[in-house]
C-alpha cells in the first residue's frame, strides 16, 4: 500500500463543570457519525498551536487559547479501496475558550459540536486517539465506519513536511548529549539535539529512542514531553542537491541515560550525524548550537 502522512492538531477542552467539547464527523468526513476532539490537519508551514486555534474555531465557533501541550501520538489507518495507509501524527493541546458562540460547522468535515458530560461521552463512538486522550477505553469502531469517498491529494512538488522527535538527553552527572550535524546537511557544523524523523507507523517516543541508539549508542528513558518546535525553511538545501520548501514539526522530550557510555555513531544514523558527545554545563558555553538545541538547553539553565 502507498504510505501517506499528515500532521494534525487537536484541542482538549473542558468547562468548569467538567464537560468536554467534542465534534461529530459529517457525511463528508472519513468517519461519519464518529466523535472526536476538535481539530484537524496542519496547512503547510503552519504552527500546530495556530492550527488548533483555527480548527476549533472552524468546527465549533469558539475562540480558544492554548494553555499547554498535552501529548503527541501517532496512528495508521488503512484505506484498502484506495491502496493507501495513512499515518497521522496528532499533537494534542489543552485549550481554553475565550469567546465565540458554540455552533456546528457548515459544509465541513464535522456537523455537530457539543459540550458533553463524561457519562455521555462514554456512550459515543469515538476515534481511538480521542478515547485515549480522555482516559476512556478504546473501543474498535464497527465495520464500515470508514467511508472516505474522495481520493487523497498527491504530494505537492517541491514541498516536504517532516515530523521528528528529539531529546534533551542528560546523564546522572548532569552532562548533556549532543549530536554534530554532518557536512552536506542543513545546519552542518552545529550541535543538535539527538533525534530525527519518525518512520511510517512509528510513535514519537519509539522513534526518539531508536534515533538515540543510532546516533550515539545510548539507551535512554523518556521522562516527559517538554516542548514543540515548528520550523519552516522555504529553500532548504540538503543532500538532494536542490532547494526544497521544508516544514518541520519537532517535539522535544526530556530523556535520561542512566548508564552512559562513550558515544558512537552507527551506520543506521543515515549520514546526517558526524559524531555525538557528552558535555558538561561549562563545556556547553560557546558551542555552535541549533536553535532547537539552544532553546531546550535554556529550560535547564
Amino acid at each position: 500500500m502507498e504510505q501517506l502522512r499528515r500532521v494534525g492538531a487537536y484541542g482538549v477542552v473542558r468547562d468548569p463543570s467538567g464537560r468536554m467539547l467534542l465534534a461529530r464527523g459529517s457525511a463528508r468526513s472519513d468517519f461519519p457519525g464518529v466523535w472526536s476532539l476538535p481539530g484537524g490537519g496542519l496547512e503547510h508551514a503552519e504552527h500546530p498551536a495556530q492550527a488548533v486555534v483555527r480548527e476549533v474555531a472552524e468546527e465549533t465557533g469558539l475562540a480558544v487559547e492554548v494553555t499547554g501541550l498535552r501529548a503527541v501520538v501517532a496512528d495508521v489507518v488503512p484505506y484498502p479501496d484506495q491502496g493507501v495507509a495513512l499515518h497521522t501524527d496528532r499533537v494534542l493541546f489543552d485549550v481554553t475558550p475565550v469567546g465565540g458562540t458554540l455552533r456546528a460547522e457548515r459544509d465541513g468535515s464535522t456537523d455537530l459540536a457539543r459540550w458533553l458530560t463524561p457519562a455521555e461521552v462514554a456512550g459515543l463512538p469515538l476515534l481511538p486517539f480521542t478515547a485515549e486522550a480522555l482516559g476512556l477505553p478504546v473501543v474498535p469502531l464497527p465495520s464500515g465506519a470508514l467511508r472516505r469517498q474522495e481520493p487523497f491529494d498527491p504530494p505537492e512538488v517541491g514541498r516536504r513536511q517532516r515530523f521528528g522527535a528529539y531529546g534533551l538527553v542528560t546523564d546522572p552527572a548532569g552532562r548533556v548529549l549532543l549530536a554534530l550535524i554532518a557536512d552536506g546537511y542543513p545546519g552542518a557544523g552545529q550541535w543538535h539535539l539527538p533525534g530525527g524523523g519518525t518512520d511510517h507507523g512509528e510513535q514519537p517516543v519509539t522513534a526518539l529512542l531508536r534515533e538515540l541508539v543510532e546516533e550515539s549508542g545510548q539507551l535512554g528513558r523518556v521522562i516527559e514531553l517538554i516542548g514543540l518546535d515548528n520550523l519552516h525553511t522555504p529553500a532548504a538545501l540538503g543532500p538532494e542537491g536542490y532547494p526544497i520548501d521544508w516544514h518541520g514539526i519537532r517535539v522535544v522530550y526530556r530523556v535520561s541515560v542512566d548508564v552512559p557510555t562513550e558515544p558512537a555513531v552507527t551506520e543506521l544514523a543515515g549520514g546526517s550525524t558526524a559524531r555525538a558527545a557528552w558535555f558538561t554545563q561549562a563545556e556547553l558555553r560557546g558551542l555552535p548550537l541549533t536553535e532547537i538545541a539552544a532553546g531546550a538547553l535554556a529550560t535547564v539553565g
